[in-house]
Parts: structure tokens; sequence; C-alpha cells
């Protein structure tokens, strides 16, 4: 008797691709060509990959003193193709091959992007990689012309290029080590610098699709629900961040305490702003107020929008439950966002994706409560920043034991792969069962 086998699913492909990725970078980062100092350990290198393609951000050694321009530019493509998608970089490259997307292929492309119909997803792919490759590079020669000031042209333009790349991809990986310099602390009241980081890492975490949908009907009115809804979620979210972080901070010596006033709103801007999964640092994160990581990790782990270079549960996953919540105070029995319906399923599916998210992050939390040393809320931090894509850590991630590591690893890929996939697993058509089972009630609350 022959066993019938079981075909791929669009999610099993995502999931495999982006597992491919990371173990060729792993592969590549072990050879002693990548590091300074002979060969990185391989659980040091897959923990940098995994980080790399899932557009983390949370390193265990120094990117830009310890890996050599080939491991520094392994990092960057890696980072590259982790932001866009796998199918989407798959499609790039079918296309420069001149192959023909197949309608599986689009399945899946279909579902990378999240995207309701197979209509136009071709089209939607090509939009994207002009998008991306064009934002890039004028934020690059931006960031390069701006770097070569302090520390000339050459070394100036490649800083540009990788911290462009870095933050459209909401990675949070940064080379700033190679001048002596943590993160963008440096640069923390640097207007160019700031806005021009910040507008890349919000743009990537807005979503193509609302990208494209701003591009193409230029009219708040006029876009589809989806992009309002992610805009105004997006607007909201940045907001809240900056008023949380200035005021948390405000008093604090170690971070906005002793700047006059004036000073203090740009790096909370930007503090706010990098909880969408940026990763960026323009403060030093460990000098933060319990308070101030408490209320970041709530960002973080609501984070950027679908479809985008960002991670989290999602800023419309959040307003689905949120707008739920209004609802049934208001005694409605149906859920209304700029007066349209929404449909029982997404409901159901956006509180599947918060619970399952929530068990995910606690299991994690009790298990590194228990193997590392640390403080319970650095641990919490550090899991939700895994969880999230974002990359900020109060500087625990170092000192991560084995074990440690091998954790937030596997969570950093669950964050990346993990929310998608099940977003795609429970957007599947829902089968009407032939049994109905009678009605009874249970208490709740």
């Amino acid at each position: 008797m022959v066993k019938e086998k079981k075909s791929l699913t669009p999610a099993r492909i995502l999931a495999g691709g982006f597992l491919s990725l990371i173990l060729l970078g792993t592969i590549l980062l072990s050879l002693p060509i990548s590091s300074v100092e002979g060969s990185i350990s391989v659980i040091d290198a897959l923990f940098t990959a995994t980080s790399a393609v899932c557009v983390t951000g949370l390193v265990v050694v120094d990117t830009g003193t310890h890996f050599t321009l080939f491991g520094q530019l392994v990092i960057l493509g890696l980072i590259q193709a982790g932001g866009l998608g796998f199918m989407t970089m798959a499609t790039l490259i079918f296309l420069l091959l001149g192959k023909k997307i197949t309608l599986k292929e689009r399945l899946v492309i279909q579902e990378a992007l999240n995207q309701f119909s197979l209509e136009g997803l071709v089209r939607l792919t090509k939009y994207i990689i002009i998008f991306t490759i064009t934002i890039e590079l004028i934020a690059a020669l931006l960031l390069g012309l701006r770097f070569s000031m302090d520390h000339g042209y050459k070394l100036g333009m490649y800083m540009g290029l990788f911290h462009s790349i870095s933050a459209f991809a909401n990675a949070g990986f940064d080379i700033m080590g190679i001048v002596g310099e943590s993160s963008l602390t440096a640069y923390g009241n640097d207007p160019v610098v700031v806005f021009i980081i910040m507008g890349l890492f919000i743009i990537g975490g807005l979503g193509f699709t609302v990208i494209v949908d701003i591009y193409k009907r230029h009219s708040f009115g006029k876009m589809a629900l989806h992009s309002r809804f992610a805009l105004v979620l997006t607007g909201i979210l940045l907001l809240i961040g900056f008023l949380g972080v200035f005021f948390l901070e405000y008093s604090n010596p170690n971070t906005l305490g002793e700047m006059p006033f004036y000073r203090k709103i740009l790096p909370s801007i930007f503090t706010g702003a990098t909880t969408r999964t940026a990763g960026f640092n323009t403060l030093d994160t460990g000098s933060l107020t319990s308070a101030t990581l408490f209320f970041m990790s709530v960002l973080m782990f609501i984070g950027a929008s679908p479809a985008s270079t960002g991670g989290g549960i999602k800023t419309t996953t959040f307003g689905v439950l949120l707008v739920s919540v209004v609802a049934m105070i208001k005694g409605d029995r149906e859920v209304h966002i700029f007066n349209r319906r929404l449909p029982y399923e997404i409901v159901l599916k956006a509180l599947s994706i918060i619970m399952i998210s929530l068990v995910i992050i606690g299991l994690a939390t009790i298990i590194l409560s228990r193997t590392e040393q640390q403080e319970f809320l650095h641990i919490l931090f550090e899991v939700v920043s895994a969880f999230g894509t974002v990359g900020l850590s109060t500087g625990i991630t170092s000192e991560l034991t084995t074990i440690g590591r091998i954790i937030i690893i596997i969570i950093m890929f669950i964050g990346r792969v993990g929310p998608l996939t099940l977003a795609l697993a429970f957007s599947q058509r829902m089968k009407n069962s032939k049994i109905r089972y009678p009605e009874e009630k249970v208490l709740v609350g």
C-alpha cells in the first residue's frame, strides 16, 4: 500500500524558505573569512543569522567590530532577504530569469503578503521591489553624506547603505562599533540621522499593501479599510510611544534627566517609535526605568502592520481586539470600523493570534527565568523584543547561556514566521460542519 505524500502547504514553504536562509547564513558566518579573529562559534553564527533573517537585531557580538566586510555584507544580504520576505526575493529571481510565476507560487505569494485575492499579486510584488530599492538608495545617499562629514566619504557612504537597508527592514543591526559608538546614541539629537532612520522603519512597518494603496489612491477616504485602519493605529501608537517615553524618562538622570527641555523631545520621539520593531536606540536601553521597559514591551508586542518588514502581533490585530471590546461594552452585536462591519472570523483570528502569542512569550520567559541569572523584567523585555523582532536589549543578550540563546533563536524564528503562519492557518476556508450541537451558555467574567 502506497502512502499518500503530504503536499507542502504555502505556510510550510514560507517557514522552510526562512529556515533555509538561516542555515545558509549560519554556514557563511561560520567561515573564518567572516570574522576578524578567526571563525565564530556555530551557536553564535546561528544566532546572528537568525536575528538577521528574522530582522530582529539582537546580537551576541558587535556587528561592526567582530565581523569583516564579508561577514557584514552577508548579514546585510540576510537582512534584505528577510525584510522583503522569502517569496518576494524568490519572485525577483524568477522575474530576472524570465520564469513564469505558477499558480502554486502565486498562492504562496498571496499568503506571504497576507492578501485576500490572487489578482495583481505579481504586479504588487514588482511595486514592492522597486519601491524598496528606490527608498533604500535615496536614504543611503542622504545618510552617507551625513556620516561622511564625521567619518570620511568611503566609510560614511558604506555606513549610510548599511543603516538604510537595516532601518527599512526594521532589522536594528548597526555597524557604529567601527567608529567606536554604540548604536545611534551619538546621533540622538541629530535631526538628519534621526528623521531619516525613523522615516525608514516607520514606512517599512506600515506594510507594502498600505504603501501601494497610498500611491494609487492618494486620498485617505478612498483607501481600503485595512490601509485606513493601519494608518490611524500607527499614528496613535507613535504618539503614545513618544508621550510615554517623554514623561516616564523625563527625570531619569541616566537618560533624559540631565538634558534641557528641548533636547528631550527628539530622543523621546525616536525611542517611542523604535518599539515598532526597529531596534535602533539613541538612549541607553539598559538605563531606562522599569516603568519605561514595561511600557516599551507592550508596544513591542503590538509591533508593526501586516505584510510589512516589522514583527509583533501587528497593529490591526490589536486594533480589531480593541474595537471588539468597545463594541461589547457598548452592547453592539457587530464590530464596526469606519462604517464597515468586520466578519466574525477576523475577530476570532485576532483573539487567537494574541492568545497564542502571549502563551509563547510566557513559556519562554519562565524557561529563561530558570536558566539565566538576570532580572525578571530584563528577561521579559528580551523575550518580547525577540518575539516582536525588535532587537532592543537591556544588554543581557551577550550574557545568555547556550540554552538561553537557543530559546531566543526559536522565539525570533516564531516571531518572524509564527504570527504570519498563524494568520495563514486561521485564514484558511472554514469547513461547514455537518453536525451542529445544541447551544448552552457558560459564565464568564
